[in-house]
This record gives C-alpha cells, structure tokens and sequence, in this order.
C-alpha cells in the first residue's frame, strides 16, 4: 500500500495503450471470455454452461473421481470446485460419496442423468469446436494448445 506521503507518479496514456496491445494475460482472458460464452450460448438450451459442461466431463470416467483430482485437471480450487458441484448436484446430475479410503474426502460421479445430459451435450460441443478449429486454420488448434501448454 502506498503511503500517503509517497509521491504519486502518473502512468501515461501511452503505458496503457502498451499494456492493451501486449499484455498476455489480458488477451487469453478475452480469447477465453469470447470462447466461453459461445460455448455457453450453445450449451443453454439444455440447461448448461461451458463451465458445468467441462466439470461434467471431467467426471465422466469409470471410476468415480477425487475432488482432488477434479481441481488438478481443471485447474480450479476446491471452494470454486465445490460451488459449482452443488449447482450440479442439486440438479440430481452428479453425485457425491464419502471415499472409503480418507473419510474426509468425497468421491463424485455423474447420476444417470448426468450421463443422458452429458449425451446430449457432446454432439452440441463437437458442432462449436469444430467451428473454432475450423476458424484457426488446419495446424491453429495444435498449434494455440501447444503455446497454451507452454505458458501452464
């Protein structure tokens, strides 16, 4: 914090304008703004945004997954995580279980109706997805997983 005695030195018009068109951190928020909300406009007539989508998928494996594992794969804290696990579980689309292994943990799978949801979402994913590889050019999608890789 500054003091109130430090002298405030201004920050140019000119430093900002810089920091519009080179900030890295700003331009992959708005890339990943612009993308979540076509996904969730695809995803809303079933009731789903990008977000729910993503966590769906993450529990949709044979074995019913860690919370821990949850929050590594989508790289997202556990008060985030579990936010958005009531939203999901209250809609009776995925539920939670003590782990008989470390009874402080939980354990979470996706309800039948989860896996009906998920069904119907995926074609829906597929459709945008393509598009947005379509609109990176053939070797684009590869390619911005790949830098995007590199800056995790």
């Amino acid at each position: 914090m500054l003091s109130n005695t430090a002298e405030i030195e201004s920050v140019s018009f000119a430093t900002t304008i810089h920091v519009r068109d080179t900030c890295l951190c700003l331009h992959v928020q708005r890339a990943a703004r612009a993308l979540a909300r076509r996904f969730d406009n695809a995803l809303k007539p079933i009731g789903l945004n990008n977000g729910q989508f993503s966590l769906m998928m993450s529990l949709n494996r044979p074995q019913p997954a860690t919370m821990s594992s949850v929050v590594q794969l989508l790289a997202m804290d556990r008060t985030t995580l579990t936010a958005a696990l009531k939203v999901l579980e209250r809609r009776g689309l995925v539920a939670s279980t003590v782990d008989p292994q470390d009874r402080r943990g939980r354990l979470l799978k996706l309800t039948d109706d989860g896996m009906a949801l998920l069904s119907v979402a995926v074609p829906i994913w597929k459709r945008v997805h393509a598009e947005v590889d379509a609109g990176l050019g053939d070797d684009g999608p590869d390619q911005l997983r790949s830098l995007l890789g590199a800056i995790r």
